[in-house]
């Protein structure tokens, strides 16, 4: 559901405790960061800058936010076109 998470990273981040959006929403960037940096320099490209806003928006249940942000990321980032 959050935009620049696939499974790969969905699983790194099951394993480092964070399992529900609460838990993500919640989360700096930097610990987010921090746990993709331990499980591998295969992780160093995601880009983590909206992971929890997006999470947040889920959290509270905001699906037509959520899709309206989505809409401005390409791969989970920011589209700077806009």
């Amino acid at each position: 559901v959050i935009e620049g998470i696939g499974p790969e990273i969905e699983s790194v981040l099951n394993e480092a405790g964070i399992t529900l959006y609460v838990q993500l929403a919640s989360s700096s960037e930097a610990s987010i960061r921090s746990i993709l940096k331990s499980a591998g320099s295969k992780f160093n490209l995601a880009d983590t800058e909206t992971w929890s806003q997006q999470a947040r928006l889920a959290q509270n249940g905001e699906w037509d936010a959520l899709n309206a942000l989505q809409e401005k990321l390409k791969g989970g980032r920011r589209d700077n076109l806009d």
